[in-house]
């Protein structure tokens, strides 16, 4: 499983790396993204949510 952030997207609003730190964080510009590229299992259900709650459903998740 890996997550993908659309930059052009994003409102930077932090809510994805607030639920799930250890997959988001923020960069230089204010923007999401996903610090790595496979989801290890114990963080798939906390990606999802972060997805989920996107907001402007800037974040995929590839399974």
């Amino acid at each position: 499983m890996k997550a993908y952030v659309d930059k052009d997207t994003c409102i930077g609003c932090e809510l994805c790396t607030q639920i799930c730190p250890d997959v988001f964080s923020m960069d230089d510009d204010g923007k999401s993204v996903a610090k790595k590229d496979d989801i290890a299992q114990n963080l798939q259900d906390d990606a999802v949510e972060a997805r989920d709650s996107c907001p402007v459903s800037a974040i995929d998740i590839e399974e």
